[in-house]
């Protein structure tokens, strides 16, 4: 079924208060100590990423520059890294928003999928030029899981702003 087939919901104005919250819990997520395994997401990028492709005038790059230095500090990583990253992340989520929208929750996932390698990989390099050695394959595992969850973090995050159903039931047409 092509996207424009499929029904549209008119959503509500999102709560700049609970973007941060989810961006929190995110951070949380992220700090948490199971990090360092192979396959883990990085739930502030699949965050940030929604954020910038559904709300790209509120949720931008200094946001995402920012919240990379807070995770920088918090991971102990090198100062920067994440922030780049994020930063790098949000621009090419703001820059293809209207064109990531336009697909079904699974071609979307495709294109976050590509957003995540590239900030893995901005993240990589930034490591090695600083002496850190190759980690092998297994260290972008965890953008093919924050791929995998996009259908998922899309209803959960949008629930606060759906109608009641029978408030779209009852809209004139």
């Amino acid at each position: 079924m092509a996207y424009f087939e499929q029904p549209q919901r008119i959503l509500l104005p999102v709560n700049i208060g609970y973007m941060a919250f989810t961006v929190v819990l995110a951070l949380l997520f992220n700090l948490m100590p199971w990090h360092d395994l192979a396959g883990v997401p990085d739930m502030v990028a699949l965050v940030l990423v929604f954020w910038c492709v559904h709300q790209p005038r509120k949720m931008g790059i200094g946001i995402a520059w920012f919240v990379g230095l807070v995770m920088d500090a918090g991971d102990g990583s090198l100062l920067g890294q994440h922030a780049f990253a994020y930063a790098f992340l949000a621009f090419g989520a703001i820059t293809l928003h209207r064109r990531i929208l336009w697909f079904s929750l699974w071609q979307q996932a495709a294109h976050v999928l590509v957003l995540l390698l590239a900030s893995q990989t901005l993240m990589l390099a930034v490591r090695m030029v600083a002496g850190a050695v190759f980690p092998g394959l297994m260290y972008f595992a965890g953008s093919l899981t924050a791929a995998a969850l996009w259908p998922i973090a899309t209803f959960l995050l949008l629930l606060p702003q759906r109608r009641p159903e029978s408030v779209d039931e009852n809209r004139p047409l």
